[in-house]
């Protein structure tokens, strides 16, 4: 289990980023890969699964 920052979330569209804490990488999440409701510099753990445009956050989850 990974852990990051939101750095940018759209509710309308669904989608944003979150920067990984370890690596300074930042990963594509979809609304569909949220286990909770997120916001801008929440603190979050989440999985990577491969997606169609590379590494996608998944089970995203405040902590």
């Amino acid at each position: 289990m990974n852990k990051g920052t939101v750095k940018f979330y759209n509710d309308l569209k669904g989608f944003g980023f979150i920067k990984d804490d370890d690596s300074s990488k930042e990963f594509y999440v979809n609304a569909s890969g949220l286990k909770e409701d997120i916001r801008e510099n929440d603190k979050v753990s989440f999985d990577l699964e491969e997606g169609k445009k590379g590494l996608n956050a998944v089970n995203v989850k405040v902590v």
